[in-house]
């Protein structure tokens, strides 16, 4: 019953608010602190009129006209708390709308650790890796060499 209940709670949250045919809405509508997100609206029939969005969670963002719509795109900051926060609409025309922001914790890091530069960094990116690449197969030959020798001294030994 509990998964029930957190599903639908979450489903509520993703549908935008309409108020009649004015409507805002946060894509994705469950962010971590530092992503970036889309707002969408509308405010009626003056959607080719800029609209202002605010919300505790970014700040203020000015939404512009965009195919009929209103868009704009803002980045949580990466020091957000974790919360549900309201978004309002603000239109020109006095109509407003509201919607809710999920922030969950800090964003991970979009690149790898920091751990050097690896015995192979260089291999492949010209004459390092190939030098490698040569004194490996000269130490191989090398090694099968030795052993060949070995073997032929033993022979010679055992038949004398």
């Amino acid at each position: 019953m509990a998964v029930l209940i957190g599903i639908a709670t979450v489903l509520a949250a993703a549908t935008p608010a309409y108020a009649g045919s004015t409507y805002v809405e946060a894509e994705p509508s469950t962010v971590q602190a530092g992503e970036r997100l889309t707002i969408r609206a509308s405010c009626g029939d003056d959607n080719n009129s800029q609209a202002t969005v605010e919300s505790d969670a970014f700040g203020r963002v000015i939404v512009t006209p965009d195919q009929g719509l209103l868009t704009g795109q803002v980045t949580v900051p990466g020091s957000k708390r974790p919360g549900r926060y309201p978004v309002d609409l603000q239109c020109q025309n006095g109509n407003t709308a509201t919607t809710t922001l999920t922030v969950t914790g800090t964003a991970h890091p979009t690149r790898g650790p920091d751990a050097g530069g690896g015995g192979t960094a260089s291999a492949g990116t010209g004459a390092g890796g190939s030098a490698l690449l040569a004194g490996g197969i000269a130490a191989v030959g090398l090694g099968v060499g030795i052993g060949l020798l070995a073997m032929r001294r033993r022979r010679a030994d055992s038949g004398a």
